[in-house]
């Protein structure tokens, strides 16, 4: 009898020894003589049990991690002789980091092989499609619309909105765009799904293209995404081989394909017109708007552009239902965020769950606090933009709305905790250098207005005319937040002004942080 070990191929995974591990369990198999399929998946997103390995079971998948080269002989003995190891976690789903989640974007990333369309439709997968198939344009808008789906790339705009003015837009051709630019610090929930489950997004991106009547759509990922890059490429392949791509799809009248374009690594090209530039071979600077891409986007034409995390919610909606996505979450927020925890914390990985938990379950609980077992004093919500949130405000439910109440945004879902050894005045000064060094130029506000940022926040921690250079900072934060054309100078404000109305104390010469941290 063959044994199957799943072990992923996530690039997270591998650069902690996945693939070393992976291949001394065939070597070791060999050599024992038994009967071993390894098949690769896409992450959990337990990353500190990483890299793990699965055997699968008549009581289903058993978890063993973190596996190491070492490791693998006494478990591969364990495994055939159904023992026990230290390295034994239990049954997969039983463990309760994962049993705590309600995983539907990630349902299938760490189960199902990423490369196999069959695999995919074992697990659910293309249901979604053949409903839509069956429906209207108006009747999948009202789906998408009802579902509450908001962008998740960071703005939260509603999905079924901008669908809708991309399907009542005039135009001989019409684009869908899928922005994997993910470039937010403590994100990767973009690149697991593209590595783990590449073909719900492929089918969320079709179910679009036919919904708003485009026949082309393009993947725009960051130069970093090697493994996504090439996850994608094959899922692509492997749909078009299977009549999911293409002409005819599905058996149907409608036509749509895909294609993969690589970025060249500018954080501006996050953006969506800064990324229509770069995806039409120019350079990524921002465009004015009006007109909005929804009306005149990628080469002039009317397209749909939506992050990742968008595209893979729609198989499920499409599949279950409206109801069943919207009952999930709390107020406008509907449905469910996968969140990424990093930084400074015992836990770090992702962790989809309806929106409505608060950040003092996500940083304590979940997360596990810091992982040096420090108190933790600052966490940072949506990206090196995100506001930083101290302790006093872990009450706050994860919600657009309820972060947007007290000056923050849950971005893209990315958390990065710190624990009481940060200083924030550097931290403040760093949004600067990050906006400085990312900004496009287009406009003065981001251009200079970062640049005297970092200038003047760099004489206040040498304790140069402290007050009214803070002044400055402040008058600066307010011009770049209000006269920025994009939300990367719009949105370096949140950090610095979070740093100051919070941990006042750290913005001073070095010996007035030292006595406060006294």
């Amino acid at each position: 009898m063959t044994m199957r070990i799943f072990i992923s191929r996530d690039a997270g995974a591998v650069a902690v020894g996945a693939d070393e591990v992976a291949l001394a369990f065939e070597q070791a198999a060999a050599k024992r003589g038994v009967a071993v399929e390894i098949v690769r998946t896409g992450s959990r997103g337990l990353y500190w049990l990483e890299p793990m390995a699965e055997l699968a079971t008549a009581q289903g998948r058993v978890a063993f991690g973190p596996v190491t080269v070492s490791d693998v002989a006494s478990l591969l003995d364990a495994m055939a002789g159904n023992g026990q190891h230290p390295l034994r976690l239990g049954v997969t789903d039983e463990i309760p980091w994962l049993k705590r989640q309600t995983r539907l974007t990630f349902a299938r990333c760490g189960v199902i092989d990423p490369r196999s369309v069959v695999d995919y439709r074992a697990h659910g997968g293309y249901k979604g499609l053949e409903r839509a198939l069956r429906l209207t344009s108006d009747q999948i808008l009202a789906d998408v619309t009802t579902s509450g789906l908001r962008g998740r790339g960071g703005a939260g705009f509603p999905t079924g909105i901008k669908w809708k003015t991309v399907a009542q837009a005039s135009a001989d051709r019409k684009y869908i765009v899928c922005n994997a630019d993910e470039g937010d610090s403590g994100t990767f929930a973009d690149r697991m799904i593209m590595e783990g489950d590449p073909f719900v997004v492929i089918e969320g991106m079709t179910i679009a293209g036919i919904t708003v009547g485009a026949t082309k759509g393009y993947i725009y990922i960051r130069s970093e995404y090697p493994h996504a890059v090439e996850a994608m490429n094959a899922a692509i392949t492997a749909a078009r081989c299977a009549g999911y791509l293409g002409t005819r799809i599905g058996g149907s009248a409608h036509e749509f394909d895909l294609e993969v374009r690589v970025g060249a690594g500018a954080y501006v090209c996050g953006e969506e017109t800064s990324l229509l530039e770069s995806l039409e071979g120019r350079r990524g600077i921002v465009r004015a708007k009006p007109p909005l891409p929804a009306h005149k986007g990628l080469f002039g034409r009317p397209s749909v552009i939506n992050n990742v995390l968008s595209f893979a919610a729609i198989p499920f909606i499409l599949d279950n239902g409206a109801k069943a996505y919207a009952d999930f979450g709390m107020g406008r927020s509907r449905g469910t965020m996968p969140i990424q925890l990093a930084g400074n914390i015992r836990y770090g990985g992702l962790f989809e769950t309806a929106f409505g938990v608060t950040l003092g379950e996500l940083v304590d609980e979940i997360g596990g606090g810091t992982f040096t077992g420090r108190p933790v004093r600052a966490v940072q919500v949506g990206g090196p933009l995100g506001a930083y949130f101290p302790r006093a405000l872990f009450d706050t439910p994860f919600d657009y709305e309820a972060f947007a109440a007290r000056d923050g945004l849950i971005g893209h879902g990315g958390i990065v905790v710190f624990d009481d050894s940060v200083d924030m005045a550097k931290q403040a000064r760093f949004a600067m250098e990050f906006c400085a060094v990312e900004s496009c130029g287009k406009c003065t506000p981001c251009r200079i207005g970062s640049t005297r940022g970092v200038e003047t926040i760099s004489k206040i921690i040498n304790g140069e005319r402290v007050a009214e250079n803070l002044a400055v900072v402040e008058d600066l934060c307010n011009t770049m937040k209000f006269g920025s054309l994009c939300a990367l100078g719009g949105f370096t404000p949140y950090p610095v002004l979070s740093a100051l109305k919070h941990f006042r104390e750290d913005f001073g010469p070095a010996p007035a942080r030292l006595q406060a941290a006294e």
